[in-house]
């Protein structure tokens, strides 16, 4: 069963969001995904989830903060939990 592992980040000064986010999603286990909120778009994680074989979906909430969601490449389990996020539940 997927489960999430939310990690707030709103409060946090660089490089700590960033800090952060990677070594949550290096603590993922099979069938979790990591719900990040940012109050802005976090794009120096996105190249090093990439490098670190993540996946990772993106998107601005109504309110201009920032939802992230990243699991493990490959992970199914984690990546369909996660897609029921996001609108008409997309995956990629």
């Amino acid at each position: 069963m997927a489960s999430e592992l939310l990690l707030d980040t709103r409060d946090l000064d660089p490089p700590e969001p960033l800090m952060r986010a990677i070594s949550a999603a290096r603590s993922l286990e099979s069938g979790q995904y990591l719900r990040m909120i940012h109050r802005r778009e976090p794009c120096l994680l996105f190249p090093a989830l990439d490098e670190q074989g993540f996946a990772w979906h993106s998107r601005c909430l109504p309110d201009g903060e920032w939802e992230i969601l990243v699991w493990r490449d490959g992970d199914r389990a984690a990546q369909a939990a996660a897609g029921r996020l996001l609108p008409h539940g997309r995956e990629d």
